[in-house]
Formats: structure tokens, C-alpha cells, sequence
């Protein structure tokens, strides 16, 4: 997915001045778009709209008969954009591919619902749901991250997967693939700092709100993190894969040469090497599911 250049100027992760709304008008209105010109996705047994905890929009996505394990998805979108309808396609090829149910989140934006809006919604619906895994891409990967720690910190019950794509994991921006790849290749390092600052306006407090700088990431659920090569998060996402096998969590990673960010979103329709990225992921998620779902304490 490609970003459109934002207005913004200063060192990485800083900004000069509060976000312009014909930026974010640009961006909501432009992921609308894209997912127009796209296939609808496959047909499933039902698709249907309901209300989770606090009213927050789901949308479930179920492709066969009862019994088959759940996935909580958090899509994309940098905090401040995207819907239910932009990932519907995602959603649609996970469930068939997979053979899993798909429940996808419709959390609070910002920057009219700073943080943490968004992460209470995404703790809620898994609290509530009490799925077998929870996937997302990009900002959907550091909310499906954050909440798991949120729910250990708590003592609530978690997900038996984490399944987290292109994640952004470290609001501060500081990794190296910010600098090296956060110009030319769709995701500049402007707007992902017009992102962090309509998620978490107050600079000092963006490290205490990555899951990449909490202190302790022991006890989460197995992990799945795909990363690209040319993506400005491709290194926190790996540095968050390390971490978690520092910790003693089980983890696939994999990083998906010569793709850049957010190629989850449609680019399997233009690119051979992205569609083969997404059979990957597909074929592994429906494995570490399955075997979440099996273990003892699953669902």
C-alpha cells in the first residue's frame, strides 16, 4: 500500500505541526478507493456485521461449518485510516485459505481517538471473543502486539498465536530501515511520523506505548511475523521476533525479499512474487492456527 507524501518536515519522529485534516481526508478517501478497484474476494458461507463489547463494528467472516477456530483480525492503516471495508478482501482470503473463521475489528481511529482508543477496543474484542490467534498488518500487527501484552499483564486469557505482519512495534522510529528504506519504496518515514503523532501526540510517552520497549515479553503467545525487505518497519518488526525468542516464545519469522510494505493488501493481483508471499503466509497460518487451536487450554 502507498502512502501519499505528507506535509511534514524535522528529524524522524518529530513534527513541526499538528497533522492537516486534508491529509487525513487524503488518506481515508484514498484507501476507499483502492479497495473499489480491487476483486471482491471469495465468496464465503456467511459474512456478517455485529456489534462487539462496547459497541465496537465487527464483521465475521465464516467459510464452512461450525467448529473451526477463530481469528481476531486488526487491520492496517498507520491508526488514523482504513475500515472493515478496505481489508474485506484480506479477511475473505484468509478464512477460505485458512479454513478459519475471521472476526475483523473496526477500532477507533486517530487522531480523534488517540491512544489508547484503539488498543482498548482491540483488548476488549479479544477478552471477549477469546479467539485462537489474533493477525494484523502494519498498525493492526502493533495493536494485535500490544493487546497481547495487555491481556498477560492482566491475567486474562490470551490468543494461542500472534500473527503479525509488517508490524509497526516501535512508535519512537528509530530502527535503521527507517532511514534506509523510508524514502522511495511507499511508506516514507514523514508520514510514519504523522502517524506515531496522531496515535501518541506527546513524544515522550511513544516508548512506553511500543510493544518493542516493554520491559518483559515473556509468557505471550507463539508468534508468526512476516517482515519485507523493503519496508522502513522491516527492522522492528525482526527486532520484535528476536525479542520474543529471547523470551522464550516460539516464533516463526520470515522476511519476504524484494517486497516493500503492506504488499498483504492486493499486491498479489499485480506482482507473482507477492502472491506467492501471501501462499506463504496463508500456508503457515493455517498451520500454527490449527495447532493453537489443538493444544491444551485452546479454545
Amino acid at each position: 500500500m502507498s502512502y501519499p507524501d505528507s506535509p511534514l518536515t524535522g528529524p524522524v519522529g518529530e513534527l513541526t505541526h499538528m497533522p492537516q485534516p486534508d491529509l487525513l481526508t487524503q488518506l481515508r478517501d484514498g484507501a476507499r478507493e483502492r479497495r473499489l478497484t480491487r476483486p471482491k474476494g471469495p465468496e464465503l458461507a456467511s459474512v456478517e456485521d455485529l456489534a462487539g463489547p462496547g459497541g465496537v463494528p465487527l464483521r465475521r467472516y465464516r467459510p464452512g461449518g461450525p467448529g473451526l477456530p477463530l481469528l481476531v483480525f486488526l487491520h492496517g492503516g498507520g491508526f488514523v485510516f482504513c475500515d472493515l471495508d478496505t481489508h474485506d478482501r484480506t479477511c475473505r482470503r484468509i478464512a477460505r485459505a485458512c479454513d478459519v473463521d475471521v472476526l475483523a475489528v473496526d477500532y477507533r481511529l486517530a487522531p480523534e481517538h488517540p491512544h489508547p482508543a484503539a488498543l482498548d477496543d482491540a483488548v476488549a474484542v479479544l477478552a471477549w471473543a477469546r479467539p485462537d490467534a489474533v493477525a494484523g498488518d502494519s498498525a493492526g500487527g502493533f495493536l494485535a502486539a500490544a493487546a497481547c501484552l495487555a491481556l498477560r499483564d492482566a491475567g486474562g486469557p490470551l490468543p494461542g498465536l500472534q500473527a503479525l505482519i509488517c508490524p509497526n512495534t516501535d512508535l519512537t522510529l528509530s530502527r535503521p530501515s527507517i532511514t534506509e528504506k523510508g524514502t522511495g519504496y511507499g511508506l516514507d518515514a514523514d508520514t510514519l511520523a504523522f502517524f506515531a503523532a496522531s496515535y501518541v501526540p506527546d513524544p515522550a510517552a511513544r516508548a512506553a506505548a511500543s510493544p518493542l520497549h516493554a520491559p518483559d515479553l515473556a509468557g505471550l503467545p507463539p508468534a508468526l511475523v512476516v517482515t519485507a525487505e523493503h519496508d522502513a518497519l522491516r527492522d522492528e518488526g525482526e527486532a520484535y521476533a528476536e525479542r520474543l525468542a529471547a523470551a522464550g516464545v516460539p516464533v516463526r519469522l520470515r522476511r519476504e525479499a524484494g517486497l516493500p510494505h503492506g504488499f498483504i493488501q492486493g499486491m498479489d493481483l499485480t506482482d507473482e512474487s507477492a502472491a506467492a508471499a501471501h501462499t506463504r503466509f496463508f500456508t503457515d497460518l493455517r498451520e500454527l492456527v490449527r495447532a493453537s487451536a489443538q493444544a491444551p487450554g485452546g479454545r
